[in-house]
């Protein structure tokens, strides 16, 4: 038995206003590829498939070809709802999706009711907020372990029954990394799962945590398919190709546009010859110049063109005093204070000149209301 173990596709996702469906699109026909070159019996996405609970067309568009793709080339396709998803939207079709080889798992109690490719169980635990199943489930607290302890002994009381098990999860595994591009699934209860919580299968295959990871052996996140923040620029993106009671390999992902960080002074980012590496990049800049720099990110993207955040931390900068006091002091004041307090330097008198007649026209036209 081979499984492919992906999750957090994130399909509607942009960055930083940057479209990334064709890096998306891109994903999917290499998990396609994969399936075939590696006769993959079962694709086991671990949630999160789409980046909000109403998704745009498009993205829906491409999640339908996608399960097409995937079951045209040989594999069944297990997939469970994550944080990001609307369970209820994505449950829809599902019943006649089960007789066409792809297994959607949006609902708690679908946990424990496997889906059986070769007599091996592959069970779908949805993300699952606390407070929606704690009545139900009787569970002792508000808390995602003892939503996915619960789940779990409902799921090691089943398996037995089949030569293997394989678990798909989205949750918090303590000691997990996570990344700045993961919502908080905190409330409602504490986040985090123990490790633990998931002994007495033969796979878990994790999801929410955007960087590729093993917790054990058995245990382990595929991360997302794309960087979705600029914490990531280290991660390597892929899928983990499971061959069960025997070899774990890591599959990577193409890479549509790779993302980076600069850091430094502006006129040494603008000539470094070792930046050269950066100008196809979507980059990350932080300037370090004792004075801001006019026109910065204008100049930036001369060289670097996918220039997409820009921020200011200046050497040798000294914590800003408290404030001087604003109320009844005139307004131009106040405005060319901030002026130099953020910039380092004083407005220039053409500057000067702008600020006054903005504040007197915003004056003029408050009369006038």
């Amino acid at each position: 038995m081979r499984i492919l173990h992906t999750s957090d596709w994130h399909l509607g996702r942009s960055f930083h206003r940057e479209s990334l469906l064709a890096g998306q699109a891109a994903f999917v026909d290499h998990l396609v590829e994969t399936v075939r070159a590696e006769r993959v019996d079962v694709v086991a996405v671990a949630g999160d498939v789409y980046d909000r609970a109403l998704p745009p067309v498009d993205a829906v568009a491409l999640l339908d070809e996608a399960l097409a793709r995937l079951r045209a080339a040989g594999a069944r396709v297990v997939l469970i709802s994550g944080n990001h998803d609307s369970a209820l939207r994505l449950r829809f079709g599902s019943a006649l999706f089960d007789a066409a080889g792809v297994h959607v798992r949006t609902s708690p109690e679908q946990s424990w009711e496997p889906v059986v490719v070769d007599d091996v169980a592959f069970y779908g635990i949805p993300y699952l907020e606390p407070e929606l199943v704690r009545a139900a489930w009787e569970l002792p607290d508000r808390s995602h372990t003892a939503a996915i302890s619960h789940a779990m002994g409902r799921i090691r009381a089943d398996a037995g029954r089949h030569r293997a098990a394989v678990v798909l999860s989205h949750c918090f595994v303590i000691g997990g990394q996570a990344s700045d591009s993961e919502r908080d699934i905190s409330v409602g209860g504490v986040a985090y799962v123990p490790l633990s919580a998931f002994d007495g299968v033969d796979y878990v295959a994790l999801g929410h945590l955007h960087g590729r990871q093993r917790m054990s052996e058995t245990v382990r996140y595929s991360g997302s398919p794309l960087a979705y923040s600029f914490s990531e620029a280290g991660h390597v993106k892929g899928s983990w190709l499971v061959t069960l009671g025997g070899e774990v390999e890591f599959v990577p992902a193409p890479v549509p546009r790779p993302i980076g960080r600069l850091r430094g002074a502006l006129d040494e980012l603008l000539t470094e010859p070792r930046h050269a590496a950066y100008e196809d990049h979507w980059l990350q800049v932080t300037l370090t110049d004792a004075v801001r720099p006019k026109s910065a990110m204008e100049r930036l993207r001369a060289r670097f063109p996918h220039t997409l955040a820009l921020s200011f931390d200046p050497v040798g900068a000294v914590p800003a005093a408290q404030h001087a006091r604003v109320s009844g002091r005139p307004e131009t004041e106040v405005a060319l204070d901030f002026v130099r307090e953020v910039r380092g330097e004083p407005a220039a008198p053409e500057e000067e000149t702008l600020l006054r007649q903005a504040i007197e026209a915003s004056r003029v036209k408050e009369t006038m209301a």
